[in-house]
């Protein structure tokens, strides 16, 4: 070999140098999401100062150069000359890793942040940062550009007020688009006021004509969280179920309220940071809601001697529940660190809510009697939709059961080289079977809408021929029965019109996939297919265009002038399949949108998809208002 492998080869990366070289490593990406997460740190060590009982407001600002400030009322970061470092406190949180008052137990007793790290990586990772210090009467500044010190720690003034003021450029370098989304930000800023309650926390974003600013302040914390989310839903009573208490170093919250829909809506969270595959603290609220309510069920007769319990399953139908805690050391589990391992928090949860409920219940009976009387249901529906669900469970080799008829199904077997295209109606089933590639695609048409699952229980949603069809295809089962490894297709294309009812067929069926085949979605199986809008032909060569602004484009490129025959496409009956291949269908030339889920907001996407497709009008009319700047390509 020629090249040398020695010891002087080995390269170590100094300071915040490894950031800068590995940034998935310590924000998750560099997409729009890790752009977002650096402004989620700092805040994070603000909030640490709330947690502390220190700060009560945060002003987050987006400035107009899409830098962004952040404002506490917190003590200050220490100014005072580090004796390990021989350098100021503040240039050591921002400059070295792991470094902060989060570790060694002294500085905080509980923190979010993303394992300490949060300041330096924000620096490490913005082409500029300057940080401000009101402390002990005096005002202090210091700058960065590329995490390197611009200057040393300086005096600017005096001050009669404590905090710290970070503002932060994102380095273009290292992230593929810069610019903030006032939306994304709003949904975690509010989230965060909702876990911290008598928090302020205001969003500016000064790239507004008039500034847009929004304010988030919950002095009932988690209780208004979940009336938040059950806003658009029918609460079956009015009151919000609240335990808090504290065991073994554990401090507890949780709030609780059914509604009378059929999903349930847990999400819990330590440390203020979210736990989207839950772990210990929500298992312990888990087994305290099953036991109580068993217990209550049996005592007061609701259910006989000779009646099976109740599963956690039937009582937490139509339940949305915040489950937050405090730890002083959180420990958590899996490859993405979201599931929190610490046992004792199992215990804490459990005896707390478990003690509380008990007391509750024996306090509000009528409260009582309408949370069984759903859970009695539930169970009776769970059995009506066990036998329907054991007619559409697919079998090893589908001996005895055949595939949908309605099915053109593919002749590899190997799930990763198969797809299956969802599409709406029959003409353009018939188009695509004929377009497909055979080996490959398999093409299953759905007559019409399909069932709204949103107002339907599992027993109505498993009688549905479609929904029927679909489960039977995919092989995975349903729900509990759900199997991944079954799985005989892995791209699940939805493939409708490019009109007001294909995106309402698009949101039924997505729908569906996020309220019982929730993996399909979370692993990044779900796809749907982009059709084009236009074709363009100029002296018999075709171009197919996606958007009004791609048509324009390529018009301008054209020329425009009467050479230019346009077609408008309605829908994808009006192409024959082999346009509909070339366009849509073939792998080399299509376009395909990865419908993605944001472990980190599925509380937003939850009452998203409750306002669309829920039982209320009105939230739906604000929601389409709000948002039509966004539609494109809308069709009348």
């Amino acid at each position: 070999m020629s090249a040398e492998y020695g010891a002087d080869q080995i390269q170590i990366l100094e300071g915040l140098e490894a950031v800068r070289k590995r940034p998935g490593m310590y924000i998750g990406s560099t997409s729009s999401k890790g752009l977002h997460h650096l402004v989620y740190e700092i805040v994070d060590n603000a909030v640490d100062e709330a947690l502390a009982g220190i700060c009560d407001r945060i002003d987050v600002t987006i400035n107009k150069d899409n830098s962004i400030t952040v404002i506490d009322n917190g003590r200050g970061i220490p100014v005072g000359i580090n004796h390990k470092k021989g350098i100021p406190a503040v240039e050591v949180v921002f400059t070295i890793l792991h470094a902060g008052g989060k570790f060694g137990g002294g500085g905080y007793k509980v923190s979010g942040g993303l394992h300490g790290v949060g300041a330096s990586v924000v620096n490490a990772l913005s082409e500029w940062l300057e940080v401000t210090i009101h402390l002990d009467g005096k005002v202090h500044k210091q700058r960065y550009e590329r995490g390197k010190v611009v200057y040393p720690l300086k005096e600017i003034g005096e001050t009669d007020r404590t905090g710290t003021t970070v503002t932060f450029l994102p380095d273009k370098e290292i992230f593929e688009e810069t610019v903030y989304d006032y939306d994304i930000l709003k949904q975690r800023l509010r989230e965060m006021a909702f876990l911290t309650k008598d928090l302020k926390i205001v969003l500016s974003d000064d790239r507004e004509e008039p500034v847009v600013t929004k304010e988030f302040h919950y002095a009932g914390g988690i209780k208004e969280y979940v009336d938040y989310l059950n806003k658009n839903k029918d609460p079956l009573y009015s009151d919000i179920l609240y335990c808090e208490g504290n065991k073994d170093s554990v401090y507890v919250e949780v709030a609780m309220q059914h509604n009378n829909s059929f999903n349930e809506s847990c999400y819990s969270f330590v440390n203020n940071i979210t736990t989207p595959e839950g772990g210990t603290h929500l298992a312990g609220f888990k087994n305290a809601l099953t036991k109580t309510f068993n217990d209550y069920a049996r005592n007061q007769k609701f259910l006989k001697d000779n009646e099976t319990n109740l599963t956690g399953e039937d009582i937490r139908e139509g339940l949305t529940a915040i489950v937050s805690i405090k730890i002083p050391e959180p420990q958590f589990e899996g490859q993405t660190k979201q599931k929190l391992g610490n046992s004792e928090a199992r215990g804490a949860v459990d005896s707390i809510v478990s003690e509380q409920l008990t007391y509750f219940l024996e306090q509000n009976p009528t409260v009582a009697k309408i949370i069984l009387e759903k859970a009695i249901l539930a169970q009776r529906a769970r059995d009506a939709a066990r036998k329907a669900r054991d007619l559409t469970r697919r079998k090893s080799a589908l001996e005895g059961m055949s595939l949908p008829g309605k099915l053109a199904d593919c002749s590899d077997k190997d799930p990763k080289n198969c797809e299956i295209y969802i599409v709406e109606g029959n003409s353009a089933g018939g188009s695509a079977k004929t377009a497909r590639s055979r080996a490959t695609q398999a093409i299953l048409p759905l007559r019409g809408k399909i069932l709204n699952v949103e107002k339907s229980r599992l027993d109505k949603i498993l009688v549905n021929n479609e929904i029927k069809a679909m489960i039977t295809a995919f092989g995975t089962g349903i729900s509990d029965d759900f199997d991944i490894s079954r799985l005989r297709y892995h791209k699940i294309i939805i493939m409708t019109d490019a009109d007001v009812d294909g995106a309402h067929i698009s949101t039924l069926l997505l729908t569906f996939f996020y309220r019982f085949m929730p993996e399909l979605i979370k692993q990044g199986y779900v796809y749907l297919a982009q059709p084009p809008l236009y074709k363009v032909e100029r002296n018999k060569v075709v171009r197919y265009v996606y958007s009004d602004d791609e048509l324009n484009q390529l018009l301008t490129e054209l020329g425009r002038d009467g050479n230019n025959k346009i077609q408008r496409y309605k829908g994808l009956g009006e192409m024959d399949s082999d346009q509909l291949w070339d366009t849509t269908m073939d792998p080399e030339k299509r376009v395909l949108l990865k419908v993605i889920y944001d472990e980190e907001n599925s509380s937003e996407i939850d009452l998203t998809f409750t306002t669309l497709m829920g039982d209320k009008v009105e939230p739906r009319r604000e929601f389409i208002e709000a948002n039509a700047k966004y539609v494109k390509n809308l069709d009348i």
